[in-house]
């Protein structure tokens, strides 16, 4: 098995000297390399699109139970709803402007309504006492948004005109008390819930379908990062074609490593970086001192399950792989989760350091410092 010869969990720990971290007075400011988006090819706002993926990656703390949440599921709904919040304007807080409100639900017919909902916010959030509106990108009833409303931008209050309140809140929604979304049939289910009707749901899911195609790799990297995870990832981005050399990089970047990998590969001719000399010079940038391996790395932080799925996983947070995932001292390597199920890393001899998508062999969860 050619991935888990990469980076030695335990080995190193005892070889290499330890390395005094000095917290650096500036971080770097190099941009994350542009790439295109999915955003661009789909015809998904940028800032929509930033809204769905980070509800996605925010619901495992919400509704733990839930699995198979994506962020295409959230954008087949809002395509359908509100074609993306067009024609309005989505502030760099999620706000958008004008609000979106649906037809007046009095029973009068209007917009294919015969059945009349009383109010039950008093105007607040669809600007009238008089019935209820639907409201928002995600067009929920305010009487639904009542129960189901989240802050998803974290400014204290559950906006539904807020894309990123709107989609953490349609998140849970179709979650309910912890669906499997990654299952058609129960995917079906939720959305029926959505709307009760099948003929939206076959529009949905033809959107989620069409979404999910547009391929890994296409959504520009660490776009959700911010603040120290930026700073973590722009450093690891940096390293990007650096070689990878078995025992080699530090804090201070990479440096030649030593004698041999489990294969017979030496580093000790190679200046680079191995799995987690890579870690370590990146957090570095951020001030943080890391332990040299892997499975040093891995009792750091907040540690994530890997019973959580790669969604749990946020920009910045170290991804782990172990031949038990169950078992953190059979972890042998570590990457940088850059989002959208990429991560970054030095993979193992005669490799470069690149991004990739987070493997499925091995998956042993994840470690939040940032």
């Amino acid at each position: 098995m050619k991935k888990r010869i990469g980076c030695s969990a335990l080995l190193l720990g005892l070889l290499v000297t330890p390395v005094l971290l000095v917290a650096f007075a500036a971080a770097r400011e190099t941009d994350t390399p542009e790439a295109e988006t999915v955003g661009k090819v789909s015809g998904i706002p940028q800032r929509m699109l930033s809204a769905y993926q980070t509800a996605a990656a925010q619901l495992p703390d919400e509704v733990p139970k839930c699995q198979g949440m994506r962020w295409t599921i959230l954008a087949g709904i809002a395509k359908i709803e509100s074609n993306h919040a067009g024609g309005r304007t989505t502030k760099d807080n999620g706000d958008i402007t004008p609000h979106i409100l649906g037809p007046l639900l009095d029973g009068s017919g209007v917009g294919g309504n015969t059945t009349r909902f009383e109010d039950t916010d008093n105007g607040r959030w669809d600007g009238t006492a008089g019935a209820e509106r639907a409201v928002g990108p995600f067009q929920f009833l305010p009487s639904t948004w009542e129960g189901t409303g989240r802050d998803g931008n974290g400014d204290g209050v559950k906006n539904p005109h807020n894309a990123d309140d709107a989609a953490l809140g349609a998140a849970v929604y179709l979650c309910g008390n912890g669906r499997n979304l990654g299952d058609r049939t129960q995917l079906n289910a939720a959305l029926l819930q959505y709307n009760h009707s099948q003929a939206y749901v076959n529009d949905v899911l033809s959107w989620i379908d069409r979404y999910s195609r547009l391929g890994d790799g296409t959504i520009r990297i660490g776009q959700n990062a911010t603040g120290d995870a930026r700073t973590v990832i722009n450093a690891a981005l940096g390293a990007i074609g650096a070689p990878y050399s078995w025992g080699g990089g530090n804090a201070q970047g990479p440096r030649r490593g030593i004698c041999c990998s489990p294969n017979g590969k030496s580093g000790a001719e190679i200046t680079g970086y191995d799995c987690s000399g890579l870690t370590t010079y990146a957090f570095a940038q951020a001030g943080i001192s890391l332990p040299r391996t892997a499975a040093q790395q891995s009792q750091v932080g907040k540690r994530i399950p890997a019973g959580r799925g790669v969604g749990a996983l946020k920009p910045g947070d170290l991804v782990f792989f172990a031949y038990d995932p169950e078992s953190d001292g059979t972890i042998y390597h570590v990457g940088i989760y850059l989002g959208d199920g990429q991560m970054v890393n030095a993979a193992r001899p005669d490799t470069k350091v690149r991004t990739e998508a987070v493997w499925d062999q091995g998956f042993a969860g994840g470690a939040r410092l940032l």
